[in-house]
């Protein structure tokens, strides 16, 4: 009975801890909040299973760290794409931990000016372009367990209709190359939106220049979540 008992006083602990921290940001969700509770709810679970020691380390991973560490390898792909590929932005969605001040990286955005991949007009890659991309599935080789949208655009010269298989078009020419590259195509979705949500002036030769654009945007799947929350996955140095 008296084992009974505190059990349930652990775990109602672990409950309010939990608990206390629903009105936190995303960021603490990911990373922080649930530290404590998931390591006392695994030390119950794991005495329970006959060891403790297990279930208050499992408990921990999924609860305190889990988000941190899928943040930190975000982190470190986006360096490692604005170092060793030139002709990209590159551009993160991050968050901030509230406890420690850490920033992780949840999303990378890597945006490929259409000049850079393909001749005016045309959806066909450049030979300069096959260089840029690459370098691109060698970063994204070593980064397995991320999925990657393409999004292709166009400025608003010629007829809607052209715009948008020509962005269709090239967003495919994308993922094909990165295919033949060792990129599984699985990983990949293709999106043509021709002259929409443009990002400058469609008024201006510059203007234009910067809505045709391709976009790649690398987020995590689930595998790279649950391999962090089985402790499968370890910071990248």
């Amino acid at each position: 009975m008296k084992q009974f008992t505190y059990f349930f006083s652990i775990l109602m602990v672990a409950i309010a801890l939990t608990f206390s921290g629903c009105t936190a940001s995303r960021t603490a969700k990911g990373g922080v909040i649930g530290g404590a509770a998931g390591g006392v709810l695994g030390g119950v679970i794991g005495k329970n299973g006959g060891d403790g020691t297990k279930g208050a380390v499992i408990g921990s991973v999924i609860g305190g760290t889990a988000g941190a560490i899928v943040g930190r390898y975000m982190d470190k792909q986006a360096q490692e794409i604005q170092e060793e590929v030139p002709g990209a932005t590159v551009e993160t969605t991050t968050t901030t931990d509230p406890e420690t001040g850490e920033t992780v990286t949840e999303s990378i955005n890597v945006t490929f000016a259409s000049g850079v991949l393909f001749e005016f007009g045309a959806s066909s890659l450049t030979t300069a372009s096959r260089a840029e991309l690459d370098r691109m599935s060698g970063i994204m080789n070593r980064y397995p367990d991320t999925d990657i949208t393409i999004d292709g655009y166009t400025d608003s010269k010629g007829s809607d209709d052209f715009n948008l298989k020509l962005s269709q078009k090239r967003a495919a020419s994308v993922a094909d190359y990165l295919a033949q590259s060792g990129i599984n195509r699985q990983r990949m979705i293709t999106h043509g939106y021709g002259e929409a949500n443009p990002v400058a002036s469609n008024d201006t030769d510059e203007g234009r220049a910067a809505n045709r654009r391709v976009i790649l945007g690398i987020k995590g799947n689930e595998s790279i979540q649950q391999k962090a929350r089985d402790g499968e996955l370890t910071s990248p140095e």
